[in-house]
């Protein structure tokens, strides 16, 4: 596997990497705790079920430099 030169920088698993989260679903707004993967690449997108009510919501994960992690939920249309 080849890493994408912005990867090279990004602190995935050194363990300085938020490992997760609080979102609110945009559905029910419930509160969910989610585990989050820096190995998976300074920015993600994949869909998640929220733990109450069932619906599935988008989710967008950005690492920042430091390893900070800012999680978005959205609703999927």
């Amino acid at each position: 596997m080849i890493d994408a030169p912005e990867d090279d920088e990004f602190p995935a698993g050194d363990g300085t990497a938020d490992s997760d989260a609080n979102v609110q679903c945009p559905y029910c707004a419930a509160i969910n705790e989610i585990v989050l993967d820096a190995g998976g690449g300074a920015s993600q997108d994949y869909v998640q079920d929220c733990e109450v009510c069932c619906q599935p919501w988008r989710l967008r994960v950005t690492f920042g430099p430091e390893g900070e992690a800012e999680v978005t939920a959205e609703t999927i249309h």
